[in-house]
């Protein structure tokens, strides 16, 4: 597997795991009778500061997660993944190091690191995008 699948991959399962950890979190509030099925807010908060930044954390990644699929996908389907293999790890970490920055806390500091993770993800992409088109566009 390609370093771009594997991060695809990755970045899907993050995404799913973050879900998972929201899911789990409120059918344990509901199975001990702590929460009706139907109470949960959307956004989260409702159940504690963590239980919303951990909302937050998966929306962010669904939010993000069609722009890695456009990008790698392209790359992977038009045999051009030598574009993105190099950074592909890379921008993993850098999703999940954003995800658990965004779990954590929402203090300053933490914010700022959080922030700087999202912008080597941006740089990537944009990196990928420009290599991309001179390679596809000629």
């Amino acid at each position: 597997m390609t370093h771009s699948a594997l991060a695809l991959l990755g970045f899907a399962a993050w995404t799913l795991a973050l879900l998972v950890a929201i899911v789990t979190h409120r059918a344990t509030l509901t199975l001990t009778g702590k929460r009706a099925p139907n109470s949960f807010s959307p956004a989260g908060t409702d159940v504690s500061p963590l239980g919303g930044r951990l909302v937050r954390a998966h929306a962010n990644c669904v939010e993000n997660l069609p722009i890695a699929v456009a990008v790698l996908g392209l790359a992977l389907v038009t045999g051009h993944s030598d574009v993105s293999e190099a950074l592909a790890l890379p921008y993993l970490g850098a999703r999940v190091a954003q995800s658990c920055a965004h779990v954590v806390s929402t203090s300053n500091p933490v914010v700022v690191v959080r922030f700087t993770f999202f912008a080597v993800q941006l740089a990537i992409l944009a990196w990928w995008i420009v290599g991309l088109g001179r390679v596809l566009l000629g």
